[in-house]
């Protein structure tokens, strides 16, 4: 009877998606992570199977986070040698390559310390990806700078599209864009963001 229940749990557990931002949000484009992570969660703010983490500037409380999550999304500032307010995911393997290519942003070698905790105990998400934003500027202020500000609904159309292939029955991007198109016109203003 026991081993029953613990078969019928495995096959009806719901896969979980951690969305992870990592920034520091006192520093200008340096808290772009974080700003990408609070407009996704405005546009879905009660997932039944996404944990939604402002990861700061990261630290190892989060490998138990990572270890269990089936699916894993980072938002961050990334240093991708391409205009301000780039945005660009990558995923799996070419998360990895990148992370550990070289040092593009402050957060990597945490990041990086969390993925190999999570490779020890076998448990690192075969489905994760960066969603990385190239900053303008990084200096004191609470504020992304323009071009940072105008990515971050690029980001989060690239994480909507990446949980509508993880997660097909439980999220579309038509779904989600009705979602955005009314938070936006909650405040008064649409904010042309279209998936």
């Amino acid at each position: 009877m026991i081993r029953i229940r613990i078969i019928e749990q495995s096959i009806l557990k719901i896969p979980n998606t951690l969305i992870l931002g990592i920034g520091n949000s006192l520093l200008t484009d340096e808290g772009a992570g974080i700003h990408a992570l609070n407009l996704l969660q405005s546009y879905h703010p009660h997932p039944a199977n996404l944990t939604y983490i402002d990861g700061g500037t990261l630290s190892f409380t989060l490998a138990a986070y990572i270890e269990d999550c089936d699916n894993l999304i980072v938002f961050d500032a990334a240093e991708l040698k391409a205009p301000a307010g780039t945005v660009r995911t990558m995923a799996g393997g070419q998360m990895d390559a990148f992370l550990g290519a070289a040092r593009r942003s402050p957060h990597e070698v945490g990041l990086l310390d969390l993925f190999d905790i999570a490779r020890l105990t076998e448990s690192l998400p075969a489905n994760r990806a960066l969603i990385g934003i190239q900053p303008d500027r990084i200096d004191w202020g609470m504020s992304p700078t323009p071009a940072v500000e105008q990515a971050l609904a690029v980001a989060v159309e690239q994480a909507v599209e990446l949980l509508s292939q993880w997660h097909p029955a439980e999220f579309s991007a038509a779904t989600l864009q009705r979602a955005m198109v009314n938070t936006d016109t909650r405040d008064g203003h649409a904010s042309g963001v279209a998936l």
